[in-house]
């Protein structure tokens, strides 16, 4: 990371690529751990899996119907139907080996159970009377309603080929085979192939645990009565989700008041469940801007005493207060080039050296920082390649709405990176409106956006019909 120094003295301006480059620099995967599978949805296979045994591991019957030996069926017809004897039921869970088919016999048998010897294909229930000696069937009788029904005879109308509707062993993927490589992202079909060859849990990176909590003392909770001067905290709940949506595991802390030591009672009491802590608010330069109060102490402390710290910290924080923890930490609060979201902060904190993000309080600030700073973040400890939203091209249109007259184009602060909130339509000319206007508090505006438009730092106009970057948050 940079000089504390240098961000004190406000001596720097970063960028976004910086900024998130030297988050991305200090975020390191998590160790991993052996996770039941369901335990393990949404992780990252960190090891290659290869197929104990053969899928399926038996030949069985895709059908419900009669297990025959093919050269008997081969001359049948509706006019003239093979006629043979049914020697009794092969059910799904059966070895299979209880009966064998010979010359001019049949088993009824059952989708998934196992071929039984001498039968080399399965006719469909629907290609036979189902032994009820009228028409061709359009079920088979349950074997406890009618139990004749695996005895007597059977009249096949249609001739089937050797192996016809047979699953054969192996026809999925062999013993030996890879069945998913290290790096995989284990969603629901890897879930099942790992329990279709056996496999009850997998070797992952879990997900991260990251705690999100919000700051101001105007902040009250949805389904409380405001009271003068309040507004409802919705900084908390939307990154809370998209935290959660970007894989994490998340906890959701109510709006802390602004004060330092409350805040750093929080913090501390939080570390013990944290991989990642983000907080919105408090992070400018206002009298009541608590997170830099209750954090910016360590930044200006020398850089030796810091490299101090860092080697006690491994010998744990027990029976220390919330000050102590929090002064186990390196936070340095930046101010970037971009539009919203111009303050951020950045470092570790606690013994374990837990990172910290710290966001702007505004409602969109903190959710475009979310999306640009935080979301990589959470990515790069699962271990996973692709870390970022999609980036597209698409031509800036205006809002809908805008009427006859073309309203004046988009305007973006010299040598800041805007991001703007649109409605993105794809295909093959991709379009992008704007929605709203460009204020860090109109939640309304972002609830109906679907895409960012960014416009560069070197960038202060976009006319109408020209191309622009555009980042999916769908």
């Amino acid at each position: 990371m940079s000089s504390t120094t240098e961000q004190a003295t406000g001596a720097r301006t970063w960028s976004v690529a910086e900024h998130l480059d030297d988050i991305l620099t200090a975020v390191q995967p998590l160790e991993p751990i052996e996770l039941n599978l369901l335990d393990a949805q949404g992780c990252v296979l960190v090891e290659q899996v290869t197929v104990p045994v053969a899928l399926p591991p038996f030949d069985n019957s895709s059908m419900d119907g009669y297990a025959v030996r093919a050269a008997d069926t081969e001359r049948a017809s509706e006019a003239s139907p093979a006629v043979l004897t049914v020697i009794g039921d092969v059910a799904a869970g059966s070895s299979g080996t209880e009966l064998t088919v010979g010359p001019g016999r049949a088993a009824r048998i059952m989708t998934g159970a196992p071929l039984p010897p001498g039968a080399d294909a399965v006719v469909p229930v629907e290609w036979t009377d189902g032994g009820t000696g009228a028409g061709p069937a359009r079920t088979m009788a349950p074997h406890s309603a009618a139990p004749q029904g695996s005895g007597g005879q059977v009249r096949v109308h249609r001739p089937v080929t050797p192996h016809a509707h047979v699953r054969a062993r192996g026809g999925d993927v062999c013993a030996g085979d890879v069945a998913l490589e290290a790096g995989t992202v284990l969603g629901p079909p890897q879930i099942a192939l790992l329990s279709a060859i056996g496999r009850p849990a997998a070797r992952v990176r879990p997900r991260p645990r990251v705690v999100v909590l919000s700051t101001g003392s105007e902040l009250a909770q949805p389904g409380e009565e405001l009271a003068a001067g309040q507004i409802y905290d919705s900084n908390s709940f939307a990154l809370a989700a998209a935290a959660k949506d970007a894989g994490a595991i998340v906890y959701r802390v109510g709006a802390v008041t602004d004060d330092a030591e409350t805040l750093r009672a929080t913090i501390e009491d939080q570390l013990i469940r944290a991989d990642l802590l983000v907080t919105t608010g408090g992070v400018s330069v206002g009298a009541y801007d608590v997170v830099k109060e209750a954090l910016t102490s360590v930044a200006e402390e020398e850089p030796g005493e810091r490299e101090g710290e860092a080697a006690e910290a491994t010998e744990g924080a027990v029976g220390e207060d919330a000050e102590q923890a929090v002064h186990r930490a390196h936070v340095d609060f930046r101010t970037l080039a971009m539009q919203p979201g111009k303050p951020q902060g950045f470092g570790t904190i606690g013994p374990d050296r837990t990172p910290i993000l710290t966001l702007p309080g505004n409602p969109v600030s903190s959710y475009v920082s979310f999306e640009l700073f935080v979301r990589p973040a959470i990515r790069a400890m699962m271990g996973l390649a692709d870390l970022h939203r999609p980036v597209v091209r698409a031509t800036l249109l205006p809002p809908h709405g805008a009427g006859d007259e073309e309203p004046a184009p988009l305007t973006s602060p010299e040598g800041k990176r805007q991001f703007l909130r649109g409605t993105y339509t794809g295909g093959e000319r991709p379009e992008v409106r704007p929605v709203g206007g460009s204020g860090s508090h109109l939640i309304g505006a972002l609830a109906h956006a679907d895409a960012l438009i960014v416009l560069p730092e070197t960038v202060t106009k976009a006319a109408w019909g020209g191309e622009v970057e555009v980042v999916l948050l769908g």
